[in-house]
């Protein structure tokens, strides 16, 4: 069997988290709800009457999309291939998500993403310019 590509592993979450978080953003939209209102009611503000909080995550899902599949002006381009870029960004991104009502769920499946390329990162994984290839390996020398 072949080896486990951790993260392509976790692009396939967080591109599942992004779709889910852009649906629960357009959802807001209609019915604006805390995540955390039952604990007080001074979040409010920011899903109504401007709903401020569903247009961070409907940017936030839509740019994770778009970095994740990725777009071709992204494709191979520094900020695509940093590991490290995405795991900056993911918890402020399941912040973000957390704070909806309709997005507990994305939140946690960025958390389990940034795991996993948390994982490939410390293995030295890398990603390579075009997407979903393989790294290839370098030949062997004679010697």
């Amino acid at each position: 069997m072949g080896k486990l590509i951790k993260n392509h592993w976790a692009r396939l979450i967080v591109l599942t988290a992004a779709v889910y978080q852009v649906a629960a953003a357009l959802e807001a939209f209609f019915w604006p709800k805390i995540f955390w209102d039952f604990l007080t009611k001074t979040l409010d503000p920011a899903v109504k009457p401007v709903p401020v909080l569903q247009i961070i995550n409907l940017i936030m899902g839509i740019g994770m999309f778009a970095l994740e599949w990725p777009l071709t002006f992204l494709a191979g381009t520094t900020f695509h291939r940093s590991l490290e870029a995405r795991l900056a960004i993911l918890p402020l991104t399941a912040l973000a998500s957390v704070l909806l009502y309709q997005g507990t769920n994305p939140a946690i499946y960025y958390l389990t993403g940034s795991a996993v390329y948390f994982w490939a990162y410390s293995e030295g994984e890398i990603v390579c310019p075009k997407p979903w290839t393989l790294p290839q390996r370098g030949r062997p020398t004679r010697a």
